[in-house]
């Protein structure tokens, strides 16, 4: 796409991928891990960390998907409705430790709705976080366990995360910031 630049492309996600599979597997050596993903990109991120981690360990690990629109903070002031995707935990959440999957940390605000439901489905052990990509400007205390790469951002930039499954290809691209919208009066 014009004025945007590629950081990661197919490989190099894919190699990011491998990586932080195993990192969570070396992290968590009880294997008491499940991985949620968030709707929509992280989702399907996790889907692939979990193809990838269950071939490290047995058996399968569980796999799960959050859809944080009724968590956000921002519900009551967002121009329009939120689309909603299914949230499916089928497994016990207690005493486990759930590794919540996100592509693009940013503000920290998605991730603690994920966490507040999460805690909905019960109570886990621990909860780590993995992220595609980390582009800074926190707004809440929140720090990625693992990281696919760091990508220093401006306010006036965009982290775009394509996937396969979504977009019809892999890569993570920085770009131009589109306008805001405006809510008509």
């Amino acid at each position: 796409m014009p004025g945007q630049t590629v950081v990661l492309d197919r490989d190099d996600m894919r190699r990011t991928l491998v990586r932080i599979a195993h990192e969570i597997v070396e992290k968590n050596a009880d294997g008491q891990i499940a991985l949620v993903g968030i709707h929509r990109r992280g989702a399907i991120l996790a889907r692939r960390l979990q193809a990838l981690t269950s071939e490290l360990l047995e058996p399968a690990v569980p796999l799960g998907y959050v859809d944080i629109a009724f968590y956000r903070d921002d519900l009551a002031i967002r121009p329009s409705a939120p689309i909603v995707h299914a949230t499916q935990l089928d497994f016990p959440v207690d005493a486990r430790t759930i590794v919540i999957v996100d592509d693009v940390l940013y503000t920290g605000r998605t991730v603690r709705a994920a966490i507040d439901e999460v805690f909905d489905f019960g109570r886990p052990a621990r909860v780590q976080l993995a992220v595609l990509v980390d582009r800074g400007h926190r707004e809440l205390p929140i720090r990625p366990d693992y990281v696919g790469k760091n990508i220093p951002t401006s306010q006036q930039e965009r982290v775009n995360v394509r996937v396969q499954e979504v977009d019809g290809h892999d890569e993570v691209t920085i770009g131009p910031a589109p306008e805001p919208r405006r809510v008509a009066a």
